[in-house]
Formats: C-alpha cells, sequence, structure tokens
C-alpha cells in the first residue's frame, strides 16, 4: 500500500505538469495576443491614412502644376479637377460649374436660365417639372437635398424658405463657365 506522502507526491507532480502546461499555453497565447494587437493597430494605421487620403480638403485653395499638351510652360489646375464630380466643393473664385456631377449641373444651369431672364427663385417642385421629372415627394426631396448641399456650399442662395437662386458669386460668372 502507497504511503500517503507518496499520494500527495504524485498529485503534487501532476499538478505540477498541469500547471507548467498552462503556463506554456497562457505565454503562447499571450504571445499570439500581442502579435494580433499589433496587426490590429496597423490596420487602424491604415484606416486614418486612407481616411485622411479620401477626406475632402475644405477651403484651401490647393493648386497642382500640370504639364501643357503640347509640352509647352506648364499651366496652373485647380487639384479638384483630380477628384471631379465625387463632391460638391466649397464655391471659390475661379472655380468652374464643371467641378460639380451632372446634376447639381443641371440645378446650377436651370437657375442661371431663370436669372438671365429675371424670373426670381424656384422652387423644387418647379425644379422638378422643368426637368421632365415626377413631382413625387421622393423625387422633390432629392432635389431638396442637392439644393441645400449647393446652398450649404455657396453654390445658390435661398433667400426665403424652399426657393433657391444662384449665389452672387457663382451667377457672376456667367453661366458657370
Amino acid at each position: 500500500m502507497p504511503s500517503v506522502v507518496g499520494l500527495l507526491e504524485q498529485h503534487e507532480l501532476a499538478a505540477r505538469r498541469r500547471v507548467d502546461g498552462l503556463r506554456e499555453e497562457a505565454d503562447r497565447i499571450q504571445a499570439e495576443l500581442v502579435a494580433a494587437e499589433q496587426e490590429w493597430q496597423e490596420w487602424v494605421i491604415a484606416r486614418r491614412r486612407v481616411g485622411t487620403v479620401l477626406t475632402p480638403d475644405g477651403d484651401t485653395a490647393a493648386v497642382e502644376v500640370a504639364p501643357d499638351p503640347q509640352g509647352a510652360d506648364a499651366q496652373e489646375v485647380p487639384r479638384d479637377a483630380a477628384k471631379r464630380k465625387s463632391q460638391v466643393p466649397m464655391w471659390r473664385e475661379g472655380l468652374a460649374w464643371s467641378v460639380l456631377s451632372a446634376d447639381y449641373q443641371r440645378i446650377l444651369t436651370a437657375l442661371a436660365d431663370r436669372a438671365r431672364l429675371h424670373q426670381g427663385p424656384l422652387t423644387c417642385q418647379e425644379l422638378a417639372a422643368a426637368f421632365g421629372m415626377d413631382v413625387v415627394p421622393a423625387r422633390v426631396e432629392a432635389l431638396r437635398s442637392k439644393a441645400k448641399r449647393l446652398v450649404a456650399r455657396g453654390w445658390l442662395a435661398e433667400q426665403q424658405p424652399g426657393r433657391f437662386t444662384l449665389a452672387q458669386g457663382p451667377a457672376g460668372q456667367g453661366g458657370g463657365s
């Protein structure tokens, strides 16, 4: 019959082996956790960098130099030309309507024609009808959203709620060319 001390030593040895095995597993998991955290941090940094690259520049009127097609002197072109039609930039002197998408250009053209004929502001329902759209709430609200965005960026003015005209700056461009 084994002695009590011998049994205790066997249990102690088995417990020590189990603890050593668990410590090795914990060390392996800890190393794996550290590696996973480092990879996660790299993805966070990559996401920030992509976000920084894709974020609009705001009010800055940065200019890039592009070579002339005939190889003559370099000419300055607005940096917005590279990101054309992806957003509604803040209006600034010299910025052409061509930086806007076709829908926004269509709204500006309709309001420019209206201003040229001295006919005053338009509502979004009137714009929808002028564009040949069904004058239903979904279409009117889509136009209202675009018009409000143009107001917020300085392209349009809204002296009375829901009635839109060209803002002073874009109106002075003579058709946005």
